[in-house]
């Protein structure tokens, strides 16, 4: 005997209207579970968030009933609290708003990139660094230069070359062409236009490598024969170390 479409089992996808859904929701994301009100989820009518209860159900639940987002559950409290008490959260701020992109909350999305963290990344440090020619490919480069040297080693070097100016440039590509070592294996950084000097290079270049879960030194490239310049004015040695 067959099963009538309103009787059917309906697995772990929520069928029917949200309007029927009981005004106190249980969540589980990403394996922490949570208890709220569906006003408090729905309380910025334009956010991915309000949307995911609005009219038909866009969730799967887990094996106890529970509306499953597969989000990290950690700092969904900090978006809870937001949504109750429009409270912006004071720690772990750049989790907290790649939480907020994802669930389109705008004003908090606003508030948070007004915060020291956001701000200085945003408006200072990634606008600087968009101003240096090629900068992520040349992370990128390093990386695999350090990989391709790091076989039976407990330590790889990468040499960078940092010109701040055209001029520097231009002597840089003289300097170079004094070093005994394939210039192939020298990734060129500038010149840019901005305020930061080229100290301020080395640390976005360490904080970034760093990131990627590298850990890394820098210090001055001293050549071992003389040059017409001083080759630390432009080259330093990133040694990353592996074990």
């Amino acid at each position: 005997m067959s099963i009538s479409s309103e009787h059917k089992p309906l697995g772990k996808q929520v069928t029917g209207s949200l309007h029927m859904l009981s005004p106190i929701v249980e969540l589980n994301v990403g394996g922490e579970m949570y208890t709220t009100t569906l006003s408090t989820l729905k309380k910025h009518p334009g956010s991915k968030l309000a949307e995911m209860f609005t009219g038909q159900p866009k969730l799967r639940t887990d094996s106890e009933g529970r509306f499953f987002i597969d989000r990290p559950g950690t700092y969904f409290k900090y978006i809870l609290e937001y949504l109750r008490s429009n409270q912006v959260p004071t720690q772990c701020i750049q989790d907290v708003y790649k939480e907020a992109l994802f669930y389109d909350i705008e004003p908090l999305i606003k508030q948070l990139e007004d915060s020291p963290q956001i701000f200085g990344e945003l408006v200072a440090r990634r606008q600087f660094l968009a101003r240096v020619p090629n900068y992520s490919e040349n992370i990128e480069l390093m990386i695999r230069i350090a990989r391709a040297e790091a076989v039976a080693s407990r330590q790889s070097s990468v040499i960078i070359c940092v010109v701040r100016t055209e001029e520097d440039a231009a002597r840089c590509q003289d300097a170079l062409n004094g070093l005994d070592m394939d210039k192939k294996s020298v990734v060129k950084f500038g010149p840019w236009k901005a305020v930061p000097s080229i100290s301020d290079l080395l640390d976005c270049i360490q904080m970034d490598v760093e990131a990627k879960g590298y850990k890394i030194s820098f210090q001055p490239h001293v050549a071992e024969k003389g040059f017409r310049f001083k080759s630390h004015d432009f080259f330093y040695k990133f040694l990353f170390t592996w074990w």
